[in-house]
């Protein structure tokens, strides 16, 4: 990863480490449970029946930490055609009320998400239209809740007692891979505060993508003319 973006802080390096570790584990997990169920379809005449629904779950972890991961590297695609025509010091402005915004985005996902993932987790969702404003009462419980084919490890059957009252999971609770709601919020929350305050301290101008792809072209373009 470029410089630019490299983590200067304890807890920077730390979810940046979470964030590029897991990233990974996830492509090789899905390429390996795919390319194995391929295999298995096509020489043995069979198939890893929960493999799918797993590559599924995989798939949408893995895009719920690009997004935070977007927002570190500036990769998000976006329109910056009028506010290149400002000024530095307008354009700083612009870009930090799309920060802003963003962050209040970002706010209301992270509500949204924990709200959807408690009720499986057995934990009530939160009060209030816009922002929590405490924790709801007697919430019904959706931890009962299983996956259709993934399997239930057996060291995870302590959840039982935990949070299905003591009652047996013949499959994987829905909790587990919800749990990335919550997470994956909380982590764009956090790259998109990062992503502000590289704004406000003059270390970037945007939350978009930068321009090194088009410059790229261009020097290409440049180098095949002289040549």
């Amino acid at each position: 990863m470029s410089s630019k973006y490299a983590p200067k802080g304890p807890v920077g390096r730390a979810v940046h480490g979470l964030e590029e570790n897991a990233i990974a584990l996830l492509l090789g997990l899905m390429t390996l449970l795919t390319f194995v169920n391929v295999i298995l379809r096509y020489v043995f005449n069979s198939s890893i029946i929960w493999s799918i629904e797993v590559v599924l779950v995989l798939f949408a972890w893995l895009v719920l930490f690009g997004v935070s991961y977007g927002f570190k590297v500036t990769a998000h695609l976006g329109v910056d055609a009028l506010t290149n025509l400002l000024p530095p010091r307008p354009r700083k402005v612009v870009a930090l009320i799309a920060g802003t915004l963003t962050i209040f985005y970002a706010m209301l996902l992270l509500k949204g998400a924990w709200d959807q993932w408690a009720p499986f987790a057995d934990l009530p969702p939160t009060t209030g239209r816009w922002f929590p404003t405490g924790f709801e009462s007697g919430g019904r419980t959706r931890s009962f809740f299983e996956t259709d084919q993934i399997p239930m490890p057996q060291w995870l059957r302590f959840l039982e007692d935990l949070i299905n009252d003591g009652d047996r999971y013949s499959k994987m609770p829905r909790m587990i891979p919800y749990t990335i709601l919550p997470i994956a919020a909380v982590l764009i929350l956090f790259r998109v505060c990062q992503a502000v305050w590289r704004i406000w301290t003059d270390q970037s101008d945007s939350l978009i993508v930068s321009h090194e792809a088009e410059d790229a072209v261009k020097e290409a373009a440049k180098l095949n003319k002289e040549a």
